[in-house]
């Protein structure tokens, strides 16, 4: 499976490699331009394609894609991608790439940390205690309901990883999408910035 990545120069130093799957949109502007800021960071990142192509255009239409191409497959899909990537690789993802990040968490113990944005996703239960784990959220989000945000954070603090969430009072769910009327610059730019710190600590 294709990887969508940046030349890097060659005297950079990397000091993170992170791989990030993409929303239920399918692989847009938003993870292409995310590998590339990531990259003019120091990082070494990766945006598999998981929908084969396909992008939807609007958010119905990718949960139809979802339904079609299957949940299993996706996540097969995402495992394939990770193939000679390092054991550290960071696994990262947007909304509905959260959770597919998730799904790969258990069978990647050595990860260097977890990255979630625009969703939390489930905790794997062989998680290494001081795991670092970022989560950025709108506050509030129609898709993580205030409830289970609450969930979350006493999860993470009886597993004891090293959790930061952070959330984005009035940003809509996928405020760091430009193209979306969910946009938010102000937060995008703080997420971006704080995500940046994160993989320059690991």
């Amino acid at each position: 499976m294709p990887y969508v990545t940046t030349e890097l120069n060659p005297e950079a130093v990397i000091v993170a490699t992170v791989v990030l799957f993409h929303s239920v949109y399918g692989l847009c502007p938003l993870e292409l331009d995310a590998v590339e800021r990531l990259q003019a960071a120091g990082h070494e990142a990766f945006a598999p394609d998981l929908y084969d192509g396909w992008v939807a255009s609007s958010i119905d239409e990718g949960f139809e894609l979802k339904d079609e191409i299957g949940w299993a497959t996706i996540c097969e899909r995402a495992e394939w991608a990770m193939a000679g990537l390092p054991p550290s690789t960071v696994l990262g993802g947007f909304s509905m790439g959260a959770a597919v990040a998730a799904s790969l968490w258990p069978m990647r113990p050595q990860a260097a940390g977890m990255l979630f944005i625009h969703s939390i996703a489930q905790i794997s239960e062989n998680a290494r205690k001081g795991l670092p784990v970022q989560v950025h959220l709108a506050d509030p989000d129609r898709f993580e309901p205030a409830e289970d945000v609450a969930r979350w954070r006493s999860l993470a603090e009886r597993s004891q990883i090293a959790a930061d969430l952070f959330t984005y009072p009035g940003a809509g769910h996928l405020y760091t999408d430009p193209s979306l009327p969910d946009h938010d610059a102000k937060a995008a730019d703080l997420t971006w910035s704080r995500v940046i710190r994160f993989l320059d600590t690991l």
